[in-house]
């Protein structure tokens, strides 16, 4: 599995330290002037490693990738598969049905008034 990249940032972050910190007690040892002990060679490899590996990745993150229509023309979708004429035959031969007569907006509306009006002309019933 492949490092992520902001772990590496904290790697060599670390890194850097502990190096500091071995620097730091050599010269406090008073051999400031003598060859770096084991302990800060294999941080300093460890951190060009680190480094490098960083490097690589920002390479590669340059490098163009692939569209999104590369993609889609890459999957493995099996192709539809023609009917049969049997098949369009039968379906062709049933008449589709045809939905029923609705009554539009102004239709209901005039429906509605002519119900009014036909109320309001009627004879109006005494009260008892």
């Amino acid at each position: 599995m492949p490092i992520r990249t902001a772990s590496l940032t904290r790697k060599i972050s670390a890194n850097g330290q502990a190096l500091h910190r071995a620097m730091m007690s050599r010269r406090e040892a008073g051999a400031a002037d003598s060859a770096p002990s084991e302990a800060e060679s294999a941080l300093i490899e460890e951190r060009r490693q680190l480094k490098e590996a960083r490097g690589k990745r920002k390479e590669e993150a340059l490098q163009p990738r692939p569209s999104a229509l590369d993609r889609l023309v890459r999957t493995h979708h099996p192709q539809a598969k023609d009917k049969p004429k049997a098949r369009e035959e039968a379906h062709g031969a049933h008449e589709t049905k045809k939905p029923k007569p609705r009554s539009t907006r102004a239709q209901k509306q005039a429906e509605k008034a002519a119900a009014l009006d036909a109320a309001r002309r009627s004879p109006k019933k005494p009260a008892k």
